[in-house]
């Protein structure tokens, strides 16, 4: 099994084990689904969120759209929630705030793949210096 496969096996065993504790964190109340709220859950890959300013700006940039900061469930996720009736305002929301962001930063799968990358450079440059010091070229 390469490398790239079990980073990606990885990868997801951690989503699904993310998303069967967001099921049992994130359990809604019949008021919550009967009084016309609609809720979601920003992601980063990166765990961005653990810096304070970072979470900050997240909670701002939300609250144009009308998001209000439920919880943050750990420094990668943050749930928020916010009435159906803020839709109405999407249409008048400044250039760049898109109301139904899920992802913060870079996505899971391209951060997988600058490791795999990463090491894959890492590796062949490895090779090379071992190549050049069995040919004689460091004498």
């Amino acid at each position: 099994m390469s490398g790239a496969h079990i980073a990606a096996h990885a990868a997801a065993e951690k989503r699904k084990r993310e998303q069967e504790e967001e099921e049992l964190m994130t359990g809604y109340t019949p008021t919550d689904l009967t009084d016309q709220w609609e809720f979601k859950i920003v992601r980063s890959a990166t765990n961005a969120f653990k810096r304070p300013d970072v979470f900050q700006q997240l909670v701002q940039h939300e609250g144009q759209a009308g998001w209000e900061l439920l919880e943050k469930l750990d420094d990668g996720r943050v749930r928020f929630k916010r009435p159906v009736s803020a839709r109405r305002r999407d249409g008048m929301l400044p250039r760049g705030v898109d109301p139904y962001r899920t992802r913060y930063g870079i996505s899971e799968g391209l951060l997988a793949f600058w490791i795999v990358a990463g090491i894959l450079l890492a590796m062949g440059i490895m090779i090379g210096i071992i190549m050049l010091a069995e040919s004689g070229a460091f004498r």
